[in-house]
């Protein structure tokens, strides 16, 4: 029996693991939005589409399998793009479904006509057309295996008047999802294994690429006394219940883990690739591990490059090293790691309760938030507080757009983080120009019924931007926000609503919020001077920040300098 390529191509995303499509529908896609509502998988009404990318990324980042997202010709699928670019770059297993107008139009720029390959092979793993019926199925498995094996993005694109062609679906096509392992060879193994053997203080540096090599790390840098630093990304992974890591490197980072790349005799990055050059070790021996050959050395000049899994690599590696006694190395990074914690916890404390520091809402959000709790945050501060405040147990989970960038994220990553886990405390740390930017879809969070938690880090500013501006020694500009009323805004959308303007209210709030039955905003007004300061002060940022206090009085803003130096320096 025949069928129609709408109902092919929906098997064959279920067969793939899929279980919701978010997008908005319309007419190229109709045929294939009746045929969703015929299947099991769960159609989710967006109101932009970009948020709707962001939500299918969001949960195919936490679950490892396949999300999907529909868009209509020209502006529908357009609008998809920087939530696949964020997907993309995130390894999020993501199938977009990017329709275009019939095919008796084509290429007489019919309105809406646009060419969604060349904009969607630049930033995903797949990007074909179903140009035949009897492709439909052998199309969408490919893209789905692609997706799933090289996590990331993988797009179909289809004409509108392809839908509803029909094919008997014949032939079976599988999706294969091979773990194979890879390790250096032996002769380049007996090599590391005598750099680390020659070197006296040895630092392993590792990332998101060696997720599922926490126990072969522990080992190693047990035998040879190594401290750990970990990137941004691997925090979940890697920090919990681990007695050798030392935090993390680079801006967001903390003294101990920039001073144990400082101060090793060779550094092993392992599934690393972190992208800033300034804050690797200089005249220090490196070698980089990594499973992607075209990884090695493009961040930082390096001594050994070798390909292999993280996991497979180490373990090898371990029985083949002498064990080291000296612990100097090792204790004082330990060491500096306590200061570094103590500090944040101090950070956070509060004197004055009518000055809410950012980072007290984030200690109070760790110590009230659920043990597997879901954290994702907007960019900028938001996501400052939340790697460096909110602690990695082995059961919470963090998302944060690191590799993008990009505004908005947060809560819409989160939706698609809480429909993939309705049972757990999922919550978005959310900017207040991060969350404006996409605010329609707060109706998206009732109309599909998502009990979302959303956090607003409310300083009426774009806080990260202004923190660049002036550590550059200027003046902010056009940083300001002007914001509505959180609470009201959401209780007008049907969502509850709290907001919080002095310290000793917001454990009470907190707490109500948290326990809220459905989708709930907590929007606490915090100091809006805050710096994130980074783990080593140069002498170029703290001139650069005296030149911003010096133009801001030349230009009449001497008050908000009082502010920066009671807020930040005087507390």
């Amino acid at each position: 029996m025949s069928k129609t390529v709408a109902h092919i191509v929906l098997d064959a995303l279920e067969q793939a693991g899929a279980r919701r499509v978010y997008g908005i529908p319309g007419d190229t896609i109709n045929h294939l939005t009746d045929a969703i509502a015929k299947s099991d998988l769960r159609w989710i009404s967006v109101r932009h589409e970009e948020a709707g990318a962001f939500a299918a990324g969001g949960e195919a980042y936490m679950t490892g399998e396949l999300a999907v997202c529909a868009g209509t010709c020209g502006p529908g699928s357009l609008h998809f793009v920087n939530g696949i670019y964020e997907s993309h770059r995130n390894g999020a297993p993501v199938l977009l479904i990017a329709s275009d107008v019939a095919r008796t139009e084509t290429g007489f720029n019919f309105p809406q006509e646009v060419d969604q390959k060349k904009i969607y092979e630049q930033h995903s793993h797949f990007c074909e057309y179903i140009s035949h019926p009897s492709q439909a199925r052998r199309i969408v498995t490919k893209a789905a295996q692609a997706a799933l094996t090289k996590k990331g993005v993988a797009v179909v694109i289809v004409n509108g008047d392809m839908f509803s062609e029909t094919d008997e679906d014949a032939m079976a096509w599988d999706i294969y999802r091979p773990e194979p392992v890879c390790r250096p060879n032996d002769s380049e193994m007996a090599q590391l294994a005598e750099m680390v053997d020659a070197a006296g203080k040895v630092t392993v540096y590792a990332g998101i690429g060696a997720r599922d090599a926490r126990a072969e790390i522990v080992a190693f840098c047990e035998k040879v006394k190594a401290p750990m630093v970990h990137t941004t990304r691997a925090k979940e992974f890697l920090e919990p219940n681990n007695p050798f890591n030392v935090g993390v490197n680079g801006i967001l980072g903390n003294r101990a883990g920039v001073e144990a790349l400082e101060t090793a005799d060779l550094v092993i990055s392992l599934g690393c690739d972190f992208a800033y050059t300034q804050y690797y070790p200089e005249a220090k021996k490196i070698v980089q591990i990594d499973i992607d050959p075209t990884h090695l050395g493009r961040r930082s000049a390096i001594s050994m490059g070798l390909v292999g899994d993280a996991r497979t690599t180490l373990a090898a590696l371990t029985p083949m090293v002498a064990a080291k006694p000296d612990t100097r190395h090792l204790e004082a990074q330990q060491k500096q790691w306590q200061d570094d914690l103590r500090g944040y916890v101090e950070e956070g404390e509060e004197s004055d309760p009518t000055l809410i520091h950012p980072q007290f809402v984030a200690n109070m959000l760790d110590e009230k938030a659920a043990d597997d709790a879901i954290f994702v945050s907007d960019v900028g501060t938001a996501m400052v507080w939340m790697l460096r405040h909110l602690r990695a147990n082995g059961r919470r989970r963090f998302l944060n757009s690191l590799l993008h960038g990009t505004m908005a994220s947060g809560m819409p990553q989160a939706m698609g983080a809480k429909l993939a886990y309705p049972d757990r405390q999922v919550i978005a740390m959310c900017g207040d120009g991060g969350l404006t930017m996409l605010m329609g879809d707060l109706l998206t969070l009732v109309q599909e019924e998502i009990p979302l938690k959303l956090l607003v880090f409310r300083n009426d500013t774009l806080g990260f931007v202004e923190m660049e501006q002036r550590v550059e020694g200027l003046v902010d500009h056009f940083t300001g926000l002007r914001n509505p009323d959180f609470p009201k805004l959401a209780e007008a959308c049907g969502i509850a609503g709290w907001r919080v303007e002095n310290g000793g209210d917001l454990a009470g709030a907190m707490e109500a919020w948290l326990r809220a039955e459905g989708p709930a905003l907590l929007d606490v007004r915090v100091n809006q001077m805050e710096l994130v300061m980074p783990p080593k002060i140069e002498i170029s940022q703290v001139a650069s920040t005296a030149m911003f206090g010096v133009k801001a009085v030349l230009d009449g803003r001497s008050g908000e300098v009082v502010e920066l130096l009671r807020n930040n320096f005087l507390r």
